[in-house]
């Protein structure tokens, strides 16, 4: 009873201090989550319009883990496959433990134009368990997102999850689902040094700011160092590898109030 009263106090400091996004949707391996503008990486339920970028096809899988507490974990699987008309991800993310779980499965479609801006939409569909009905309630929410490159160095990424604010309704209670708009921007100042800054709001929340730097040294690893703050001053710091065909990155969020947050990512490109 005394660890299940510790998780459900650390559950509401965690939908407190993150409730700009959702725990159920996928940390990016961006630094400090500035994925609505890489170019180079797209992370499953960010933004679906950098599919369109895709040359080659990529699986992937995506652990996180919140402050060393296993029922406070997210595991992501994602695939992107590119064509001539149009490129296409897909998606599945599940967080929780026995006695109450969410999951969400995603399908996007994106295309460049020019490799000058890319459009994608993404149809997601949410499942949550509740234990009190012993049931499963869902909900569908898309998601839109745009990427422009104003420049060979300048890049600008939006996008918007859940636009119209669906919920979900049971008998107890209703799960309020986060809607969360992204505003970023991207610039190298040289082929190895990329800054990327990100605005976050989520409807009834505070906006998040986050910034971060990653540089790449020697082709098979990067330095990632960045922050990102909404009602605390977030720190956090990463590194990449890439050997062969496979990438591998670890992230970490080192938050004032409830400690760490790690993050492990394994991408596999096709030949």
């Amino acid at each position: 009873m005394r660890k299940f009263t510790l998780l459900c106090l650390m559950c509401s400091l965690s939908a407190h201090s993150f409730s700009q996004i959702s725990d159920i949707l996928a940390s990016s391996i961006s630094i400090a989550q500035t994925s609505v503008s890489d170019t180079h990486n797209w992370t499953a339920f960010n933004n679906p319009a950098i599919l369109g970028y895709a040359d080659k096809p990529e699986a992937g899988l995506q652990f996180e883990n919140r402050y060393f507490i296993s029922q406070l974990s997210t595991k992501t699987v994602q695939f992107e496959l590119p064509s001539k008309f149009v490129n296409t991800g897909l998606s599945f993310s599940h967080f929780g433990y026995s006695l109450y779980h969410e999951m969400i499965i995603g399908a996007g479609f994106a295309r460049s134009f020019s490799d000058k801006f890319s459009l994608g939409v993404q149809f997601n569909y949410y499942m949550a368990y509740f234990n009190a009905s012993n049931s499963y309630r869902g909900a569908l929410l898309p998601q839109v997102g745009l990427s422009v490159k104003l420049s060979p160095s300048f890049n600008i990424g939006f996008n918007m999850f859940n636009p119209f604010q669906t919920n979900i309704e049971t008998e107890y209670v209703t799960k309020r689902l986060a809607s969360v708009f992204s505003l970023g921007s991207e610039y190298f100042f040289s082929p190895e040094l990329v800054w990327r800054a990100q605005i976050d709001k989520e409807v009834s929340s505070n906006y998040r700011f986050a910034t971060g730097f990653e540089y790449q040294m020697l082709q098979q690893f990067t330095v990632k160092l960045g922050a990102y703050c909404s009602d605390y001053l977030v720190s956090c710091l990463g590194f990449g590898f890439k050997t062969g065909l496979f990438r591998i990155d670890l992230n970490c969020d080192i938050h004032p109030l409830l400690g760490l947050n790690s993050l492990a990512s394994v991408k596999y490109t096709f030949r």
